[in-house]
């Protein structure tokens, strides 16, 4: 009705891994003149739980339970005013001789900007709102990535109840779980056959003699019986080019890191095609083949792997305390940092498993081993910074480790000042750990070491310093402290900086100088928004009024808003300062009279470029010029 309306067009995919199931796509990114439905959509707030922190918490208990929410774009439905920007076409009843029909979507669409933040919303909603079990809403709220739950829990009716309760809260807010799976028969026996995975519907549990089977998690691959992770490679015939051997190396999907040793000489392979500027579709150099060649026939190897799915054991007692190890190491290849979770019951039992790593080509500009192996360290605060917001255990104790002693005297050190790229780099660290947290270990009983240098596939298959972590965090006694003595800084240490203080005086940045560093107009908005929200605050604190937030809340429509008017004005005065004095005079404002023809009397001077359009100044103070007269005259409504 508003003459805003918008087609789609659409087609079917099949998933290569889903067999018989055809999807239909809308794409709201195509363009017809230069515009496109997804480029007047606002993407909304990023609602989504972290892929890794879903992953995390899917380890922290033995029975293990996942579900799917059915259609889940397609339970949240479009205001009727805005369906007209959803419209498609098709034939009636799927018959191809009828006339083509036009039909409008009701519900939000798979592939428009904004559905992934309302869907999320909409469930987040819904959860609120839910009175019941307050485990079933935080399983909802915190374990779901998108449209797919994962959960652990201690016991078989644990698991039972979160089923029951989440599948009544998300009935209430118009949402299905279904697709339900889990480790343990006994659960699964619980729920009726429509209502589990495909994979499970048709198992008698009755007769205990079925073998569950392997199935995806949010792309890993679960094996249900033996309840380990795995890794099953199918590799396709790439051209031996640049471009081939990326492909190949990127299609190893590993989000926690656990392979990623392996992944490590793949990615040195390809380092060194760039050094030396190796086209994409060029042939490999005949030194690289046999490299590449090799890594890449025995990637099979890791068939064999098998993870354990959960941290402990099935027979380890209530856990007394945890401890999180975070090692990092770094050497000319490359630098990494691997992270051990350390459990230790009210028994005595002690446990530990690896949780996340990360491994990274060192760049192609030089850098000194002591540059990296801080750079290694400052990867492991920012993987423990996620790790504690996301695992969720009460009273855990972080401990960082490191080989390197030139790295704990920089950490350690409080009088003298580093050049920028240390300093930085020690800022971070000391942001998020403290010098009491960082130990010295030897290179032998670093496991980092293997995330920095790179392993084989067979390596990595039996590597169980690697899995396990170093022998001494399996033995009952007090951690070493000898870090104490690794404070001192060496007085010619290149890094060291000497002070030397000069006073110049600088002509502080305008706004819109400012502004110049983005590339993004909604990203400029936004920012100013927070500024003039920081600075509204700011004022209020000054008249007594307390109205500084501890907690950042997005930016609404009315501020973004009111930065585009406030940038506006920032051009304009730069632009036309003599225009908006003369306009904004008081004297010349109280001359400013209509005449007969109801145009305004031009009060700006006649060698302007601005004369002839009668400029005026709007009550947001934005200088703006008439117009309606133009339009009417063109027949324009």
């Amino acid at each position: 009705n508003d003459g805003k309306v918008w087609y789609i067009p659409h087609h079917g995919v099949y998933h290569p891994k889903k067999t018989n199931k055809l999807r239909v796509v809308f794409d709201c990114s195509a363009n017809y003149r230069n515009q496109s439905l997804n480029s007047h959509l606002m993407q909304g707030p990023d609602l989504t739980n972290k892929l890794v922190g879903v992953l995390c918490r899917f380890r922290q208990e033995n029975i293990a339970l996942v579900c799917d929410i059915e259609a889940m774009y397609h339970q949240v439905k479009v205001n009727p005013e805005h369906r007209d920007m959803l419209r498609f076409l098709w034939w009636k009843n799927g018959n191809f001789k009828d006339e083509i029909v036009e039909y409008r979507m009701t519900a939000h669409l798979f592939g428009a900007t904004s559905s992934p933040s309302v869907a999320n919303f909409a469930l987040k909603k819904a959860a609120g709102d839910y009175m019941g079990a307050s485990d079933a809403v935080k399983f909802v709220k915190n374990n779901f990535y998108v449209d797919d739950g994962l959960k652990s829990v201690a016991t078989k009716r644990e698991a039972v109840t979160l089923i029951e309760k989440s599948k009544e809260l998300c009935k209430r807010g118009g949402f299905n779980l279904h697709k339900f799976l889990s480790n343990n028969k006994d659960v699964l026996a619980a729920t009726s056959p429509h209502e589990r995975a495909e994979g499970v519907k048709s198992l008698d549990f009755s007769k205990n003699e079925d073998t569950l089977p392997i199935e995806r998690t949010l792309g890993v691959e679960w094996c249900i019986e033996s309840d380990t992770f795995q890794f099953r490679i199918q590799l396709k015939d790439r051209p031996l080019t640049r471009r081939g051997i990326l492909s190949t190396v990127s299609s190893i999907y590993d989000p926690l890191g656990l392979v990623s040793p392996l992944i490590l000489r793949g990615k040195q392979i390809l380092q060194e095609l760039c050094k030396n500027d190796v086209g994409w579709d060029d042939e490999v150099p005949d030194n690289v083949q046999p490299k590449w060649m090799k890594w890449r026939s025995e990637l099979h190897k890791l068939d064999q792997l098998r993870i354990p799915r959960c941290y402990k054991p099935k027979d380890f007692d209530e856990i007394e305390r945890v401890e999180l190890h975070h090692f990092s190491d770094a050497c000319q290849d490359g630098y990494g940092q691997c992270s051990y979770i350390r459990l230790i019951s009210k028994t005595g039992q002690i446990h530990c498993a690896l949780v996340m790593a990360k491994s990274r080509v060192t760049p192609l500009k030089t850098i000194t081993i002591p540059r990296l192996e801080l750079t290694a360290a400052v990867v492991s605060v920012r993987i423990h910074k996620l790790l504690k917001e996301e695992l969720q255990y009460k009273n855990i104790q972080e401990i960082f480790w490191t080989d390197s002693k030139v790295v704990l005297g920089y950490i350690a050190n409080d009088s003298k000042r580093f050049h920028v790229y240390v300093a930085n780099r020690v800022q971070v660290i000391r942001d998020y750990s403290s010098p009491d947290q960082w130990r010295f270990v030897e290179t032998q009983n670093n496991p980092a070491d293997y995330a920095s240098r790179g392993m084989t596939a067979e390596e990595i298959c039996k590597g169980q310093i690697w899995w396990n972590g170093p022998e001494f965090l399996w033995q009952n006694s007090e951690l070493d402290n000898s870090h104490l003595q690794y404070k001192v800084i060496n007085e010619n240490d290149p890094e060291v900086k000497k002070v030397v203080c000069h006073a110049v005086a600088q002509q502080p940045l305008s706004i819109l100088q400012r502004l110049e560093y983005f590339s993004d107009w909604f990203k400029a908005k936004r920012t100013v928004a927070v500024c003039l929200r920081l600075l509204k605050n700011f004022k209020g604190k000054s008249n007594g009024s307390d109205q500084v937030k501890e907690k950042y809340v997005p930016v609404n429509v009315a501020e973004i808003e009111e930065a585009e008017r406030e940038i506006i004005k920032q051009l304009q005065v730069k632009a036309f300062q003599a225009e908006i004095n003369v306009l904004k005079s008081t004297a010349k404002y109280k001359s400013l009279v209509k005449g007969n023809n109801g145009k305004r009397r031009k009060v700006i001077d006649n060698t302007s470029s601005l004369y002839k359009l009668d400029p005026f100044i709007d009550e947001y103070g934005i200088l703006r010029v008439e117009g309606t007269f133009r339009l009417a005259n063109l027949n324009i409504e």
